[in-house]
């Protein structure tokens, strides 16, 4: 059990910002940083009889954008792809509110 605890305390040092932020790149010419959304999550129990106990975890990981020096200056370039993805349950919810609220007031 304390071998688990400290390969799991191993593991959140490696987590966090150092992955959300990546190591800065260059790339023709011009240093990049990776910006990443990092999600993770462990999970256990204990039950009395076979294969009642265990234990997991999962995370995933989501691609932003990067930042890059324009000008001298940090400017953010987001991922198109990762932002629709994001963008697509947003606009079909507010849509969705906008005809129950005009079904509403019809009636």
């Amino acid at each position: 059990m304390a071998d688990t605890l400290a390969n799991l305390a191993d593991s959140f040092k490696n987590m966090g910002v150092a992955r959300a932020y990546g190591t800065p790149v260059n790339v023709g010419g011009e240093e990049i940083v990776p910006v990443a959304l990092v999600s993770f999550g462990f999970g256990g129990g204990t039950e009395s009889g076979d294969g009642a106990s265990g234990g997991g975890g999962g995370g995933f990981v989501v691609p932003l954008g990067v930042y890059r020096t324009v000008n001298g200056r940090a400017a953010f370039r987001p991922n198109t792809i990762a932002t629709l993805v994001c963008l697509i349950p947003l606009v079909t919810a507010a849509g969705a509110a906008v005809r129950k609220t005009l079904r509403a007031a019809r009636k």
